[in-house]
């Protein structure tokens, strides 16, 4: 199989979590500032037109990283990263929607509105970018809590939740547009799980 990736935190989380389970794959590198992944060939694989995809030997694509990341589940159970139980796995799809919809997103949406990264693509409006900015840090004290309460986001076993929000978290300070307030309990969490061994995938 092949990842056809760039440079993102898309795609970090999907190496991360490869790394956690120990896979490893061909990659394959997509220029997205030279708008490869909007190319008909890539296109006629991925209509989506984002990156990271996956390729499987039989010819099958699959878009979307925690769909990627579901596969990999798929083909190596061990360790269990989106729940072992019906439980488990809605909390754990509970806490990764809320990490990628009410954090992640908001600072992509910063990121892309304020500082017009992709300009020449899609519309910015500076106005929205600001919006996102100021809601995405609003959205960590909700973490915080949880994290008051759990060793990890979504109860006592590390999963794709916890992916998603440390490298959102990571992608915010890297992009410096939204500003990140210190909470302890998130402190504590992203102490531990940015020390993990899969945490320096790339």
């Amino acid at each position: 199989m092949k990842l056809y990736e760039a440079p993102s935190p898309n795609a970090r989380r999907v190496h991360i979590f490869m790394a956690e389970k120990g896979l490893e794959c061909d990659r394959v590198a997509v220029d997205i500032r030279a708008a490869e992944n909007l190319s008909a060939d890539y296109l006629a694989k991925n209509p989506g037109g984002r990156v990271p995809m996956l390729e499987l030997d039989d010819g099958t694509c699959i878009g979307e990283s925690v769909a990627i990341c579901r596969y990999m589940e798929s083909i190596q159970s061990e360790p269990v990263l989106f729940g072992a139980t019906g439980v488990e796995a809605a909390k754990v799809e509970m806490w990764q929607r809320r990490a990628e919809l009410g954090f992640l997103l908001e600072v992509a949406g910063a990121f892309r509105n304020i500082t017009g990264f992709f300009k020449d693509r899609e519309t910015c409006v500076a106005e929205w970018g600001q919006v996102c900015a100021e809601r995405a840090p609003k959205m960590l004290t909700m973490f915080d809590e949880q994290l008051a309460q759990t060793s990890y986001l979504a109860g006592d076993n590390f999963s794709i939740a916890d992916i998603t929000l440390a490298v959102a978290l990571d992608f915010a300070r890297m992009v410096k547009v939204v500003e990140i307030p210190e909470l302890p309990n998130i402190q504590r969490w992203y102490g531990e799980v940015s020390t993990r061994s899969s945490f320096s995938a790339t």
